[in-house]
């Protein structure tokens, strides 16, 4: 007998909409200095000291940040950099530990090894009380908690860094699982956001090798995913268009959403009772099938990718339950992939082409599946991906794993330069953590021999005529088109030219650091000379014999003095600081 729940979730704080747009008025960051304080403090300790020096954090702030003692950091030489930035955005806080979570999906924007790393940061946030829990819910739903659940379990089944669950039961009996955002999140990603955006643009003035990469967008880009995550109204659309997908399967159950009591911070949806896929003792208590489970699970992820182009990009144990009759539910679907068509046939393209043992198709396949700059040089890559082919493919194909072909995968596309697109990689870990999944449930599982069909499938869809014919009638659309609008802009160009309004604009590359130093050396320049006028107009002050005095000398010199001696204390500190007199 199959058992049914409910999940409420809540967000809280209704007048903090759209905090993202807040970030582009902050123009400094004076106002987060203790928050600063704790950022610096971190990096110091984690052995990021020569980060906040290029950056030339100091000037921006006030003269006791500067003090920061560096004797606090920890004895770090043993650990990796990618370890130490693990750690450090584990203590930074919840901000910071999403910013990683999300950037370890991201090969295109940085390393190998810190993706490996940072798929490895995990929230450590302690539970908030039960009063701010009640007190969230209430003022969310503007209904006393007694009025909405006949029960409500005080103690968390587990808390995050976004929010925390809870079990209850509902007047009517349903039981549910109540997850319950972090009274006051908003405010704390808010201040978070912005200094990450201060220190993002002073990474673009001072580290030009990641210039490219435009941090300060990343940024953008990962507030806007944080809103994302805190509108549980996306995630209710997620559940729908997946279950779209699969009417009438028969392998796979998804949660209903109940869209009555569902808002950007409440969601309320069905949560089916069943066996984690990584808990073995239980499904053979159960009886159930894992050879069976295992197939299910491969063919569920294929067509998600490989006939829908939308499928669930976190599908590890701990999100798929199995239901009797080997049945597949899953659960969270706050991270969802998506793929074009285009995407498909080239990844399809690369495949087939690595199985063939065919290396210049394969090179061909793979430069346009991952973005570029400067194409590599093609007798090299052809060699690389030869020897990859030689690596892996002349083994038994359960000997083959998908984690470690994507990992050298990505480490060669990173040698030559060539960027994977974030769902291209979403859809590789996706396809790796279910052949995961399936091989712990059946050892001689081999994901390669389920993904074959659905491959030759998209290789013959792409001969077959009505898609030829499609495709040559957009052709045709696009040239005339273009055809079209090539005399407007033509005249535009004309235009522009006539009236003085064409500009060329040229960019000056590698003076920052020669702009910096003409910077502080104007700064040294001026603060030594209103040095030196304070302690001559102390001087002269002093010999007027100007009153009020105190034992006999004028008061208003003796400030003079004290002001001067802290000045050329701070100005010699700047000096030895930087190594240089």
């Amino acid at each position: 007998m199959r058992k049914h729940y409910h999940v409420l979730t809540f967000c809280p704080e209704k007048d903090e909409d759209m905090f993202i747009q807040k970030i582009g008025l902050i123009g400094r960051t004076y106002r987060h200095l203790n928050r600063y304080r704790q950022i610096l403090t971190i990096l110091f300790k984690y052995g990021f000291g020569d980060l906040v020096d290029t950056l030339k954090i100091e000037q921006y702030l006030e003269v006791g940040l500067q003090m920061i003692s560096r004797k606090r950091r920890e004895h770090v030489e043993k650990l990796t950099r990618a370890e130490r930035v693990r750690m450090a955005l584990e203590e930074l806080g919840p901000t910071f530990v999403k910013l990683g979570q999300i950037v370890s999906t991201r090969p295109d924007l940085v390393p190998v090894e810190f993706i490996q790393e940072l798929s490895k940061l995990q929230d450590h946030v302690p539970p908030f009380p039960y009063a701010e829990l009640k007190q969230v819910i209430e003022s969310e739903l503007g209904t006393p908690l007694d009025d909405i659940f006949q029960h409500f379990n005080e103690t968390p089944l587990a808390a995050a860094s976004i929010g925390q669950v809870h079990r209850a039961r509902l007047k009517n009996g349903e039981e549910v699982v109540a997850k319950v955002q972090r009274p006051g999140i908003h405010k704390t990603i808010e201040v978070d956001l912005e200094i990450m955006l201060h220190l993002a643009s002073l990474i673009e003035r001072y580290l030009e090798e990641v210039e490219f990469h435009r941090p300060t967008k990343i940024v953008e880009e990962f507030a806007h995913t944080l809103e994302r995550e805190l509108d549980y109204t996306i995630e209710a659309s997620h559940i729908e268009h997946f279950a779209s997908q699969f009417i009438g399967d028969q392998t796979i159950y998804v949660p209903k959403v109940y869209r009555e009591t569902t808002t950007t911070r409440v969601l309320t949806m069905e949560y089916v009772g069943g066996i984690k896929a990584s808990e073995i003792d239980q499904l053979q208590s159960a009886s159930l099938d894992q050879k069976e489970i295992a197939h299910r699970g491969a063919d569920l992820i294929l067509k998600q990718i490989f006939d829908y182009g939308f499928f669930h990009a976190d599908p590890h144990p701990g999100n798929v339950y199995i239901l009797p009759n080997n049945v597949i539910c899953y659960l969270d679907f706050g991270m969802m992939g998506r793929i074009d068509r285009q995407t498909r046939e080239n990844f399809a393209n690369l495949v087939m082409s690595i199985i063939r043992r065919d290396e210049e198709k394969a090179a061909d396949a793979l430069l346009r599946l991952t973005l570029w700059v400067d194409e590599p040089e093609r007798g090299t890559l052809e060699r690389d991906l030869a020897e990859f082919m030689d690596l892996h493919f002349y083994r038994p194909l359960k000997e083959l794993e998908l984690g470690k072909l994507l990992q050298q995968l990505l480490e060669m596309s990173s040698k030559h330069r060539l960027r994977v697109p974030p769902d291209l990689f979403l859809m590789l870990k996706a396809l790796s953590t279910a052949e995961g999944v399936g091989r712990m449930l059946d050892p001689d599982f081999d994901i390669t021999t389920h993904a074959a069909p659905s491959i030759r499938r998209i290789q013959r869809d792409r001969l077959h005529p009505r898609r030829i014919a499609g495709d040559l009638f957009d052709t045709g659309a696009e040239i005339v088109h273009l055809l079209k609008e090539i005399p407007r802009e033509l005249r535009e160009i004309l235009k522009q030219a006539r009236q003085g309004k064409a500009k060329m604009e040229f960019e000056h590359r590698g003076l920052e650091p020669m702009l910096a130093t003409h910077d502080r050396i104007s700064n040294r320049i001026a603060f030594a000379i209103v040095l030196a006028s304070l302690v001559i107009g102390s001087s002269l002050i002093v010999l007027a014999d100007i009153p009020p005095k105190w034992h006999g000398i004028p008061v208003i010199g003796i400030v003079g003095f004290l002001i001067s001696g802290v000045m050329a204390f701070w100005l010699l500190v700047s000096i030895l600081r930087r190594g240089k007199m």
